[in-house]
């Protein structure tokens, strides 16, 4: 091991498509001297485009992996997808670094991915930098740009460096006040960085406020505090086809960026309830070992590869590792780094490294990989990842691939967070949801290619909802009498509504023995049976609280079944009184189009039931358009909105929350869900 935990310093590469994140792991690559000349996106020879997928549609669909040693610090970079359809694989990556560096494309400024992301770090509480790209670009406004930054992001995102000679090179401003630069002054950027910096030890800032030269390795640790706590935010600016600025990048990242002990590492938790706790990881290699699986790969030659990040102590081949609450460990076979496609052997992993173990079928995202038995309850607090709206009823198309797409689609749900499959019992439809129609589109191509499966398509229901408008009450016996044994069962029930997206609560309010405690279960699981099947237009049901407050039992027919049943339709019953409503899922939708066809935009969206929130002007005479619309008003959107911008407008939607549908598509609805029931 050439290195150690002090030494290593982990990044994502984070920013909307088309900002070069993927050249720019080229160039750093290249400068690092990992690769004789940087690879192409365009040519297909790139380190971490390397699926076939991704050479076609020439951008990332996946997060990978590449490391470097670079003047004694060895250094693993994230590359993660840029479009919004693709952001699950991006978020996944986020417990896994100390330091997130967003890349904007100097010529196109923020966009969508670029602030989502950085609000995502920010919750982290991450160290976040910026990463100003194209600075070589033709009509391009880096002034502008830097104002946008810091009233996008805060005053505290200062360029750390700036441009100069054209684009062509960088002068630095933190270690060096001198030179001259292709806008603002050098001398002015070093101040700032200086009075910002300073302000985080006080002694420092009263030698400073003196007049005293202040030296660079006496900036380092307020440096990396100020970082930690969001104090400041650097600014580089980089050609990532040119190589201007990469080396001073890479100064940056080995001088200044956080190790894994200077970090701002989220909390383990152990225990459950309100006896949870949070434990804090030591990055020592001698405690025993704790690492948490960021990310599933299914590698098509050697399978499943579980990739995990070191927390604490040392794991080495033949280590024995349990995963979560395992009884039973596993043997590490073999462990890899991982450099693009390729996955490199490694005898030991160190606190702070990112390491992978191949062929252990147990091994899922975000459990949690130790040595001791004693921390067989610790577990990492899950990332919050957008929810899956857009779907697809999918079929095999050939009569017996059934077991085969299963396989399929449940190895894809193993890498992609933000695919998620449901089973319609009223339709037999198994529906796909995915983030968007493209998200879809890629995932289908990949069943074709990868694992050479066929599956025919069509549009499923939408992801409607039910629930209760006001409380009301409810009753059942259930009497059966089938030769000599019996079934009894009786339930009153009361229903209340609860706030949106509270969920369900089942309360026992039985007094006097008359349903017996060791019937209760019964009658909740009759309860969630019926919440699955919905009572107004067979969609499962949420926000209500059901209250079992009487009934009666037999002390020899009264069975288990009994009160499932009994369950199940007392509390159909009391919804039927409860006024229930049909809940629509209403997304947060962001266009981006051509200033020019705005009117036209907001008045199709208005035609959508869309409510436009407002207009902002992006760069390069784009507009921002910012609405909430029903989901089931977006079927064919992408097609009608390349019709109306010339192909140059894009969408993302994200789930904003539920609302009662209008009363004629309730009734509808209604009216389709009992003829189907009919028939």
């Amino acid at each position: 091991m050439s290195y150690t935990t002090e030494s290593i310093r982990n990044i994502a590469l984070v920013g909307h498509g088309a900002a070069g994140k993927t050249t720019l792991v080229e160039s750093i690559l290249h400068r690092a001297g990992k690769l004789p000349a940087p690879g192409v996106v365009e040519k297909g020879n790139t380190v971490c485009d390397f699926d076939p997928q991704e050479k076609a549609h020439q951008h990332s669909l996946d997060t990978a992996l590449v490391n470097l040693d670079y003047s004694g610090a060895h250094i693993n970079l994230l590359d993660t997808p840029g479009f919004p359809d693709f952001i699950g694989q991006a978020i996944a990556v986020l417990p896994a670094v100390e330091t997130m560096a967003v890349v904007i494309n100097a010529q196109t400024g923020i966009e969508a991915m670029t602030q989502r992301m950085f609000e995502r770090a920010t919750e982290r509480r991450q160290c976040r930098m910026i990463i100003v790209n194209k600075i070589d670009a033709e009509n391009i406004d880096l002034p502008a740009l830097l104002d946008q930054i810091q009233e996008s992001f805060g005053k505290e995102c200062l360029p750390i460096n700036l441009p100069a000679n054209g684009g062509a090179s960088v002068v630095d401003c933190f270690f060096g006040a001198t030179g001259d630069s292709d806008f603002s002054s050098v001398a002015s950027a070093h101040s700032a960085l200086m009075d910002q910096v300073v302000e985080m030890d006080e002694e420092l800032m009263a030698l400073y406020l003196e007049g005293e030269d202040v030296q660079p390795e006496q900036l380092r640790a307020p440096f990396g505090k100020a970082l930690r706590e969001g104090h400041l935010i650097p600014i580089c600016f980089v050609s990532a086809r040119t190589g201007a600025g990469v080396k001073e990048l890479l100064d940056i990242f080995v001088k200044l960026l956080p190790n894994p002990l200077e970090g701002n590492p989220e909390p383990f938790l152990k225990g459950e309830g309100e006896a949870v706790e949070e434990l804090q990881a030591i990055p020592d290699p001698k405690q025993h070992a704790v690492a948490h699986v960021f990310k599933v790969l299914i590698d098509p030659f050697i399978g499943k590869l579980g990739i995990f990040r070191i927390h604490q102590g040392t794991i080495t081949k033949d280590s024995q590792l349990f995963i979560g609450d395992n009884r039973k460990p596993f043997k590490v076979g073999h462990l890899f780094h991982l450099y693009g496609k390729e996955h490199p052997e490694v005898a030991t992993g160190i606190p702070g490294d990112i390491c992978a173990v191949a062929k252990v079928d147990d091994i899922h995202r975000n459990v949690v990989l130790h040595d001791s038995h004693d921390d067989n309850d610790i577990r990492f607090r899950p990332s919050r990842f957008p929810t899956p709206l857009f779907g697809l009823a999918i079929r095999a198309a050939t009569r017996g691939d059934e077991q085969k797409l299963s396989d399929t689609v449940h190895k894809l749900l193993e890498e992609d967070p933000c695919l998620a499959l449901e089973h319609n019992a009223h339709t037999k439809e198994t529906v796909l949801r995915g983030l968007s129609d493209l998200h879809l589109r890629i995932t289908l191509e990949k069943m074709q290619q990868r694992y050479n499966i066929q599956v025919e398509t069509k549009p499923p229901k939408i992801a409607y909802k039910e629930t209760v408008s006001q409380n009301a009450e409810g009753h059942h016996r259930h009497k059966k009498q089938t030769g000599g044994a019996g079934q009894f069962g009786e339930v009153y029930m009361r229903i209340e509504p609860l706030p949106r997206d509270a969920g369900f609560e089942f309360v026992s309010a039985v007094v006097g023995g008359t349903i017996p405690t060791s019937f209760l279960p019964a009658v909740e699981k009759g309860v969630r049976e019926a919440l699955q099947e919905g009572a107004v237009a067979g969609y499962p049901m949420q926000d209500v609280r059901a209250i079992a407050y009487d009934g009666k039992y037999h002390p020899v027919d009264s069975k288990e079944i009994a009160f499932v049943t009994a369950g199940r339709e007392a509390f159909l019953d009391a919804v039927s009184k409860a006024k229930p409503i049909v809940l629509e899922p209403i997304v947060n939708l962001e266009v981006r189009a051509p200033g020019d066809c705005v009117g036209t935009i907001t008045g199709d969206l208005s035609s959508r039931r869309g409510r436009i929130a407002g207009t902002d002007a992006g760069p390069r005479g784009i507009s921002i358009i910012n609405a909430q619309v029903p989901l089931a008003e977006l079927e064919g959107y992408e097609s009608q909105l390349k019709s109306m911008t010339a192909g140059l407008g894009s969408y993302s939607v994200e789930l904003s929350h539920y609302d009662p549908v209008p009363a004629d598509i309730q009734q509808k609805l209604h009216t389709a869900y009992k003829k189907q029931q009919e028939s």
